[in-house]
Formats: structure tokens, sequence, C-alpha cells
């Protein structure tokens, strides 16, 4: 784990990024006291099948007029 001082944190902001993106932890630390830790961040596994849920949509049935059909039928008997 790489120690750094706020100071040389903020001077060097991009190098450590690309250490935490290699795998490496930075501590950042204010006069000796840690106060922040940079990490890589690990890729989502899997992505989400979202056939199922177009399936499910496909068969569901429309038994009322959508929210802006309502609407649009309130406002047009008002005027």
């Amino acid at each position: 784990m790489t120690r750094v001082s706020v100071v040389k944190a903020k001077a060097n902001f991009s190098r450590l990024l690309a250490e935490a993106e290699a795998g490496r932890e930075v501590l950042i630390t204010r006069r000796g006291t840690a106060v922040a830790k940079i990490s890589g961040v690990s890729p989502a596994k899997v992505a989400p099948n979202i056939k199922p849920i177009a399936a499910f949509r496909a068969r569901l049935v429309q038994t009322a007029p959508f929210a802006s059909e309502l609407i649009r039928r309130v406002r047009d008997e008002r005027y």
C-alpha cells in the first residue's frame, strides 16, 4: 500500500489513479493520519438478462388508457 500526503496526492492524482486501477491501494494522509483510501473497482460480473422482462411486458394487456391520454381528455373537456 502506497502512503501519500494530501499535498503530494493533489500533485500526482493521475499517477495515483493509475496505481489504483492496477490493483494497488493508495492511502492518503494528513499530518501522518490516514484520511482517505483509493482503490480499484472490480467490474460487474454478469450483465443482467432482460429477455424475461421483455417477454413479461409483451404479455401484459393494456386495461386502461395511458396517463397521457387521460390528461389529454381531462384538459380537452375543460376547454
